[in-house]
């Protein structure tokens, strides 16, 4: 295993390290965030694909790393291929500016390591 997959195991696992032990906080605030933040993403006028697509462009122009890594993970759950990716990565730098650049060299690292674990498409059918 590469350090680089390190990176991306390390997040998931501390995500859900971390996940649980906000939730055990048992504030209602909390938990109605976290609840709507999950419905955000669900089907509905736009799909799932195309609503993560946007958290991943809002997550780069908010220069977010674990955001980005979190939507790069959803973006391959819901089918994104790289050129779609790459493309909405695109559109974040325009927004964004140049500050974004350190965020979009962390995405394309995150983008390996989901290629070499075989979880991102690179042509869709």
């Amino acid at each position: 295993m590469s350090s680089k997959t390190n990176r991306l195991d390390a997040f998931r696992e501390k995500r859900g390290v971390m996940n649980e032990k906000v939730l055990d906080l048992d504030n209602l605030g909390i938990k109605r965030f976290f609840n709507l933040d999950s419905n955000t993403y669900k089907e509905g006028a736009l799909s799932s694909q195309t609503k993560e697509l946007l958290g991943l462009v809002a997550s780069a122009v908010l220069r977010c790393n674990d955001c980005i890594d979190y939507h790069l993970e959803q973006c391959a759950r819901t089918g994104s291929t790289k050129e779609e990716i790459v493309e909405a990565l695109n559109v974040a730098l325009v927004v964004g500016g140049s500050i974004v650049i350190p965020h979009l060299r962390h995405a394309i690292e995150t983008l390996e390591m989901l290629e070499e674990e075989g979880t991102l498409g690179s042509v869709k059918s």
